[in-house]
């Protein structure tokens, strides 16, 4: 998990819309899901963060999933779950196997939304 980034949680989405935009016409379409994907779980990782040092200074070097653990003592526990959910998610939508489709514009673009829900609910 993230702990600190020179990128915002704002350009991240951003790049995310531009991936599932098409805007990088030169990747595939399935590496361009892949990579919103990415940005996005990026995303959620950077805010996760940012709430937990702004409650408990010095979480910094703590895993991502310890993280996202401690986050229910934070804010609400249907928001904490939600945001575990869908860090689960964004992480098997972001990873290449062989043996498994990618995720779908579809599900990449409901991924989004919810994005949006946390990151406003996740403010520090």
């Amino acid at each position: 998990m993230i702990t600190a980034s020179p990128v915002s949680v704002e350009g991240l989405l951003l790049t995310a819309d531009r991936l599932l935009g098409g805007e990088l016409a030169e990747d595939t379409t399935a590496g361009r899901y892949r990579g919103a994907c990415l940005a996005l779980r990026t995303a959620l990782e950077i805010r996760v963060s940012r709430v937990l040092e702004a409650a408990t200074p010095g979480l910094s070097r703590t895993t991502g999933r310890a993280k996202l653990l401690l986050l229910h003592s934070v804010v609400p526990a249907e928001t904490a779950r939600r945001a575990k959910d869908l860090w689960s998610q964004l992480s098997l939508g972001c990873h290449y196997h062989l043996y498994e489709l990618g995720p779908t514009y579809d599900q990449v673009r409901a991924w989004r939304t919810e994005i949006d829900d946390l990151v406003r609910e996740l403010i520090h």
